[in-house]
């Protein structure tokens, strides 16, 4: 049994036992695509300057829904598309792994902004991209005034994390997994 399907059992189990902001199966492309155009259009309302960093972007990838559950240990799961002038050019998940103090259920949206054309194709070359190990993101925060980072929006790829109340504040990508899948 894969390392992939193993986590995902466990988070199944885990999200039955706590309950679930929203189904774990995976999705089809239609509704993979329907959850990222609601995403982009709360990270435009919700972060000033997002639809410019997006516009200039080479592409994003857009995880509406990547779903974090623990007891001990954990791992989180979601779906998501990469897009490239407003079109989807493929399908991807992203999976990670945890231990320590952790309880619960707790769902976020994962954006993240390849700035440059050699930062894209170099996610693209890998089968499994990993944060920190294959590519590192900046992920930005918002500045006194509701104001971007500016300095880290000069990265090659920079990545933001948004719950139901806005920008995530501390918060790390790093071991994330992200893998294309075929739909």
């Amino acid at each position: 049994m894969s390392s992939k399907t193993i986590l995902l059992n466990v988070l199944v189990a885990l999200a039955l036992m706590v309950g679930a902001p929203r189904e774990t199966r995976a999705g089809s492309a239609y509704e993979i695509d329907a959850d990222v155009d609601v995403a982009l259009q709360r990270f435009y309302r919700t972060v000033p300057g997002a639809r410019g960093l997006v516009r200039d972007a080479a592409a994003v990838l857009v995880f509406p829904s990547v779903v974090k559950a623990g007891m001990g240990f954990g791992g989180e799961y979601g779906e998501g598309a990469l897009r490239r002038g407003g079109y989807t050019e493929g399908y991807y998940n992203t999976v990670s792994a945890s231990v320590g103090f952790q309880l619960g259920v707790q769902a976020r949206t994962v954006i993240i902004l390849f700035m440059t054309e050699n930062a894209l194709a170099s996610f693209q070359r890998k089968h499994g991209w990993k944060v920190g190990v294959d590519g590192s993101v900046a992920l930005v925060t918002i500045g006194v005034g509701g104001a971007i980072d500016t300095n880290q929006i000069k990265k090659p790829v920079i990545g933001f994390i948004l719950d139901q109340k806005g920008l995530m504040y501390n918060l790390t990508l790093e071991g994330s997994k992200i893998s294309r899948i075929d739909r």
